[in-house]
This record gives structure tokens, C-alpha cells and sequence, in this order.
């Protein structure tokens, strides 16, 4: 599955982005879609988590209440949500597609990746 990422770019702290992710290529509900983010000098991390029908999410602590993961299966796209963003969010974010049923927050465990989107929160 080919996934491209957008919305990124510059806000201020406290401001929001909508992040999006298109899928093409294969079924795109079939699979389990996640968001990750890399700031730099530091490993990419998991973000968040969405199951195939959307009923399970999954967050990282630290953007827990904040962030909000969603998908449209109709459209193959997948959202992400950012409210009330700290300069500590800045990083490039990545979509990515992982065709196991367990839910995995580790990238070396999803099978495809978007090309990753640059979020940058000015203090």
C-alpha cells in the first residue's frame, strides 16, 4: 500500500493541525493504521494507533487528551488531529499501515510508510 502524508507546517503554540494520510494500492481497510513522529536527533515514536473499523485507538502519553486519530475507510484516508500543540510536538510525522491484528506501537512492526509530513510549533 503506497500512503501519503500532509498537513503539515508552521503554528503557534497552543494552535492545531489536522494532519491526513491517503492510501492507495491495496485494500486499505485491512489494515491497522498508526502515526508516528521524529523530532531531530531523536528516534522515531509512536504517536497513536487506529484499528481497522476505528473501534480501538491508541495514544502515547504524552499526547494523550490532545490528539485525536480517526479514519474514513470510504475515502482510504486516515486523520490525525492535533489540538493545543507544544513546541515539544515539533518533528516530521509519519503515516503507516500494519497488517496485524495486535496492537503494535514499535515501527520496525508496521509493514508500510508514508513519506512524513514536517510539524513545526513556535513557542
Amino acid at each position: 500500500v503506497q500512503l501519503q502524508a500532509s498537513g503539515g507546517g508552521l503554528v503557534q503554540a497552543g494552535g492545531s493541525l489536522r494532519l491526513s494520510c491517503a492510501a492507495s494500492g491495496r485494500t486499505f481497510s485491512n489494515y491497522a493504521m498508526g502515526w508516528f513522529r521524529q523530532a531531530p536527533g531523536k528516534e522515531r515514536e509512536f504517536v497513536s494507533r487506529t484499528s481497522r473499523g476505528s473501534t480501538n485507538t491508541y495514544y502515547a502519553d504524552s499526547v494523550k487528551g490532545r490528539f485525536t486519530v480517526s479514519r474514513d475507510n470510504a475515502k482510504n484516508t486516515v486523520y490525525l488531529q492535533m489540538n493545543s500543540l507544544k513546541p515539544e510536538d515539533t518533528a516530521v510525522y509519519y503515516c503507516a499501515a500494519d497488517s496485524g491484528y495486535i496492537p503494535r506501537h514499535r515501527a520496525l512492526e508496521y509493514n508500510y510508510w508514508g513519506q512524513g509530513t514536517l510539524v513545526t510549533v513556535s513557542s
